[in-house]
């Protein structure tokens, strides 16, 4: 039944809805040029050769890689690797990391090293926690001895979290059922270090929003010493509890309830603690505020065992102060207080200068994000990197030539470079690597400053990872290269993605990527696709690999689609502040403006486009881009897939929400009019609402309160529920083929392929 036949009804398409699809969209041709989604999506034909896990040595000139091995069936032996020469050495061969009664080697998921390189720890058997399998078995391996042994033994499997190892590699400390503890590696002998851990009191890790907002996830540093580790403690009582009903796992549901702030609710009380590893009550740090009303994003040990340093936030998230406690007493004083009329980003790293008197730090307090140097002592920040450019990240400092580097583009937000800048300000920012070389390109720098992982690709050209050497960055050695998936790419019909920016009027320009049909004629007129995130917390117009969502995008070229993408104001492009925080409490309004006129823009520009076949697609912030898009501009847009989207803002957590939006109370005309369930009767194009029932971050609840609104405005519409699948969709054998054959099937009748 389609949703033109009946218009005052809502077509509930189930998860069977789409099991018998057409053949074009199940066969394979031979023709190996020729995309299909059973190629893309049912295979492995398009996997990416990746390098690693790698991870320089403390040395800086030397790193360990895992390496499949030749000798273990299954196992993976763990190398070392000098930069210089490239001689190899086999540090942890697969058959040392059989466990005792065991056949086969434990399957190394990632690992890391005791500060002297003689330990070594292996994480295993992981299991999924909210997003990231953060839950699961560690094993440590002593080089000298070969000993492995398992961490935690009197715990059940795959319950330990973030163990680590002391400074002096004869401990590691990890988290159970949140509470910390430390084992001594030579006895086994374990020491619980907190007692109040459980479901409403967490330690050493996190609540769901500060994990998913944050990125908190391993709470707790060892002290330099070993002799104390700083943790995060969050209260959870009393934060509204969300459910979530698997209908699917048993013969009755099962329900999962845990504490998730909406926008305007009641926060966790966070905490600083820092408790001896000898044992003893912890000693909190006396962070100023309500712990309900404010976040602490960022913690670590300042250069000492002595003083702990932090992020303290606001609950609006304008002003960001930096702090440093005593970790005997908790008392605190102010660093430096960034602040800002929308909101302020926090710093992921806390980097140092001039053992460790001075701070490196990243504010807009210019008009653009750029680096500075704070004293630890307090006073005025001094800027480093002057310029109309947006530093991006910091990579690296070598303080011995005076040079910091950074990522940045100033020339084109679509790309990303390496550039070094001198650490007294002056001169201007060098450029690494080949100058007319385009696209992404990310480094992982060595602690010695003279060698890095250089990754680099184009959102069409799969991604090569070489060893280059600094200051200057030319090629050593290629460490994965990707040939057999380059040349698979190289053989598709296509045309390369052209990037470009369009003028939409009032003195802005958006950068935008389109895809043209391999067959395109310009004296024809197809329909055109846009996929949309148009966020804060994403840029779809990146010139970075694309991977199934490039080929997916081209396989619909190949059929006759013109693929775009428009990166309207708000996205984090390195484009200034004033690009970025235009978007401050207008979430969905000032940004679907934006997109609706790049739109027509392009129909303008572009005379080939077919104006009554404009369809739009997103997921997550681009599902609900994509929402507002059909609902407020039905003249525009004729079909539309939303995933996983927020139609109503309110709905959503406090700490993303409330960072871009304000809280509820005292924006409630933004949240209302930001949201696209407030214009659902407006739906007049076709419409196909896909999300998973078992969606912790974005909830299901919010899909049913939009399939309400439009059923009551009598607006026909397609739906589509995958059980207990969570905000990525991915859970369950086939899940990821069939989802995508509802996406093409949907666009093959709403937006018809081919050139008029």
């Amino acid at each position: 039944m389609k949703p033109r036949a009946i218009l005052s009804l809502c077509i509930v398409l189930a998860a069977g809805a789409w099991a018998s699809l057409p053949a074009a969209a199940q066969s394979a041709p031979s023709d190996p040029s020729v995309l299909t989604l059973d190629r893309i999506f049912g295979s492995r034909e398009f996997a990416t050769e990746r390098f690693g896990p790698a991870r320089w040595m403390r040395d800086g000139e030397s790193y360990s890689t895992l390496e499949r091995s030749p000798a273990v069936k299954g196992g993976r032996d763990l190398a070392l690797y000098r930069a210089a020469d490239g001689s190899r050495t086999v540090l942890v061969p697969a058959d040392k990391l059989v466990p005792p009664g065991a056949s086969d080697p434990l399957s190394v998921e990632d690992y890391s090293w005791s500060p002297d390189s003689r330990v070594l720890i292996v994480f295993t058997n992981s299991r999924r926690v909210w997003r990231q399998n953060t839950r699961g078995d560690y094993w440590t391996y002593e080089i000298g001895s070969g000993r492995l042994s398992r961490l935690g033994r009197d715990f059940a499997p795959s319950s330990l979290m973030f163990a680590k190892l002391s400074p002096d590699g004869t401990r590691a400390a990890y988290v159970a059922a949140n509470d910390i503890y430390v084992e001594r590696l030579a006895t086994g002998e374990v020491r619980r270090l907190t007692f109040d851990g459980g479901p409403e009191t967490i330690n050493g890790t996190s609540d769901w929003v500060n994990e998913e907002e944050f990125g908190i996830r391993d709470g707790f540093r060892w002290s330099p010493d070993g002799t104390a580790i700083a943790f995060w403690r969050f209260e959870t009582s009393g934060v509204p509890l969300f459910s979530m009903i698997d209908n699917t796992g048993a013969l009755y549901p099962q329900v999962t309830r845990f504490p998730y702030p909406k926008a305007g609710q009641k926060n966790s009380a966070v905490r600083l603690g820092v408790v001896r590893t000898s044992g003893g009550y912890p000693t909190w740090i006396q962070a100023p505020g309500d712990p309900r009303e404010t976040y602490i994003p960022r913690m670590d040990w300042a250069g000492s065992s002595r003083e702990i340093i932090f992020q303290h936030l606001n609950r609006r998230q304008n002003t960001n102060t930096v702090m440093i406690a005593e970790a005997v007493s908790g008392a605190v004083r102010t660093v430096f207080i960034d602040r800002d009329e929308a909101w302020v980003e926090t710093m992921d790293d806390f980097v140092w200068l001039g053992g460790r008197k001075t701070l490196l730090w990243l504010s807009e307090r210019d008009g653009w994000r750029h680096a500075y140097t704070v004293p630890r002592d307090g006073g005025e920040a001094g800027l480093i990197t002057p310029g109309q450019y947006d530093v991006i990240s910091l990579d690296a400092v070598d303080e011995a030539a005076g040079l910091l580097y950074v990522t940045a583009s100033p020339d084109d937000a679509t790309g990303r470079f390496l550039y070094r800048v001198r650490l007294d300000g002056r001169g201007k920012p060098e450029r690494i690597g080949p100058a007319a070389a385009r696209g992404v390109r990310r480094y992982d720098i060595s602690p010695s400053g003279r060698w890095a992982f250089h990754t680099s690709s184009r959102l069409d050209e799969p991604p090569v990872t070489e060893l280059v050497r600094l200051p200057q960055g030319e090629a050593v050695r290629t460490l994965a290269g990707n040939e057999a998936l380059k040349a698979k790419v190289g053989d598709l019909r296509r045309k390369r993605v052209e990037f470009l920016r369009l003028d939409i009027g009032i003195g802005v320009q958006v950068d935008a990527w389109r895809m043209l049909p391999p067959d395109f004629d310009p004296a024809r007129k197809y329909p055109l696709l846009v996929y949309v995130y148009g966020e804060p917390a994403g840029q779809t117009v990146q010139d970075a690999w694309g991977g199934n969502g490039y080929l997916w995008h081209l396989m619909l070229a190949q059929r006759g689609t013109i693929v775009a993408s428009f990166d309207n104001r708000g996205t984090p492009a390195p484009r200034g502040r004033a690009w970025r925080k235009s978007i401050y409490g207008q979430v969905g309004i000032l940004a679907s403006a934006d997109q609706a006129a790049a739109v027509r823009a392009a129909i303008a520009a572009w005379p080939f486009v077919d104006p009554d076949r404009i369809g739009i697609w997103g997921w997550s912030g681009g599902g609900s881009m994509t929402l507002n898009a059909l609902f407020r501009h039905p003249d525009l847009y004729k079909a539309g897939i939303s995933v996983a989207s927020v139609p109503d803002q309110r709905y959503y957590d406090s700490i993303y929400q409330e960072r871009y939006m304000g809280l509820p109370q005292d924006n409630p005309d933004g949240f209302r009019d930001g949201s696209p369930i407030t214009f659902a009767k407006q739906l007049r194009g076709k419409l196909l609402l896909v999300h998973g029932t078992g969606d912790d971050n974005v909830h299901y609840q919010g899909f049913e309160a939009l399939v309400d609104e439009l059923v009551a405005a009598g607006r026909p519409f397609r739906m589509l529920s995958y059980p207990n699948r969570s905000h990525g969709i991915f859970e369950g054998r086939g899940t990821t083929l069939h989802l995508y054959n509802a996406f093409t099937d949907f666009l093959a009748e709403a937006l018809p392929p081919g050139s008029r």
